[in-house]
């Protein structure tokens, strides 16, 4: 690539965008002759309406935005494509103090066992209902986010209708913690550092995370107008790279006391430095101070984070599906699996002589432990990557998924 393009991405103030913003600060954009400007959003609406009308190229963007744009499930849709994934996990579901001494009147909470405080829930639910007292309230960030679904699939597989026994409401990110404390929600799910914020300020304590839900589990992607990467290939090839040094740089245990403090500046997430820690570190911080081991809570470089793969496309399309936000057909399918776009990643990084996966999709939740790609112990290492109630999608089996895979819960008592 010859001369300097610039490109102008939209963020919101949230840990994951962590890897974008360290391809434009510790200068992984400059080295591949890319001037970066990223600029703060206030909500995901307006990511998606931003992008829609050109102020931006491109957007660190929740996994399913790509997919909805394409769909055409916006007020104004553009042709958006994720040739890089931000990272795996980083979200909790974090709900009120009240709420929690209620599920722990039934179970032991422990984030690692979705199920059994699932359960628990449910019979909170349950006594709720019999009181005849009003639904619980839980927030997520967007329609189209990987919250969203992560909450349903966890609510539905332990026996709690999410569109009948409880409510579920729109709150952009940093607005969580306050609408926690002050009772307008009993429960979100949002990434970091929202749910330290929450549990710091006395407003509530976190009750699972999405890497026990669904390990090694997709949540943001870089999403680019189809526009800018068909007029600008060099520079797209070169963003990707850059990103990818940039995750490289950010999963180093060495660097993350750096990249606290950079996260916590006031141009980027503007919050105290010790709320960015836990979820870089993996040692998360309950209320009383109670610290909980979890190193794959968020990751933004190991396990192939960075990679775009379709059969994550492929599984979000299949939660649009389910909860009636899509109608399905071989065509919209498609659509959804080729908004992600393991093409450009591919051949932006082996120009780079970098390691890259050989395949578009892999089934999800089939690895139970860590497992190479290839014959050898070196190189790329994939999983464990197992949803909590065992079950399993084949992206190439995806009609038999959407009428028999998600029947019953499978934790209904």
């Amino acid at each position: 690539m010859t001369g300097t393009t610039d490109i102008t991405l939209g963020f919101m103030p949230l840990l994951d965008s962590a890897v974008l913003i360290a391809t434009s600060e510790m200068g992984f954009a400059e080295e591949e002759n890319v001037r970066l400007r990223l600029v703060r959003e206030t909500s995901w609406a307006n990511i998606r309406d931003r992008v829609a009308v050109g102020h931006f190229d491109g957007a660190h963007m929740l996994a399913p935005m790509p997919i909805a744009f394409n769909l055409g499930l916006g007020p104004i849709s553009v042709p958006v494509v994720a040739p890089l994934a931000l990272g795996l996990g980083g979200n909790a579901v974090t709900v009120s103090n009240g709420l929690y001494e209620a599920i722990a009147r039934h179970a032991a909470i422990d984030l690692r066992k979705p199920a059994e405080t699932g359960a628990a829930l449910k019979q909170v639910v349950g006594e709720r209902v019999a009181k005849g007292e009003k639904p619980l309230v839980f927030a997520v960030v967007h329609p189209y986010s990987g919250h969203n679904y992560e909450l349903r699939y966890w609510l539905a597989a332990c026996g709690i209708d999410p569109d009948k026994d409880i409510e579920i409401v729109i709150v952009p990110p940093p607005l969580m913690p306050d609408a926690l404390l002050r009772g307008a929600i009993d429960g979100f799910c949002v990434g970091e550092p929202w749910n330290t914020v929450a549990v710091s300020s006395g407003a509530g304590h976190m009750a699972t995370v999405k890497a026990a839900i669904w390990r090694s589990s997709p949540e943001k992607v870089l999403g680019l107008s189809r526009h800018f990467v068909e007029t600008e290939p060099d520079a797209t090839a070169g963003l990707i790279r850059a990103a990818w040094r940039a995750s490289a740089w950010c999963a180093k245990p060495e660097n993350a006391e750096t990249l606290a403090r950079l996260l916590a500046g006031p141009s980027w997430l503007d919050q105290d430095e010790r709320h960015m820690l836990p979820a870089i570190t993996g040692r998360l911080v309950d209320a009383g101070g109670h610290t909980i081991d979890m190193p794959d809570f968020f990751l933004p470089h190991q396990r192939a984070a960075t990679f775009p793969w379709q059969s994550h496309a492929l599984w979000y399309y299949s939660q649009m599906v389910r909860w009636g936000h899509v109608t399905h057909s071989p065509a919209n399918a498609l659509i959804a699996r080729d908004s992600y776009r393991p093409d450009l990643y591919r051949k932006a990084l082996t120009a780079a002589n970098l390691l890259v996966p050989a395949a578009n999709m892999k089934v999800e939740g089939a690895l139970s432990g860590p497992v190479y790609v290839g014959a050898s112990d070196v190189g790329l290492q994939l999983g464990p990557d197992g949803f909590f109630d065992g079950r399993i999608f084949d992206p190439d089996r995806l009609e038999h998924y959407l009428q028999n895979g998600m029947a019953e819960p499978l934790f209904s008592r």
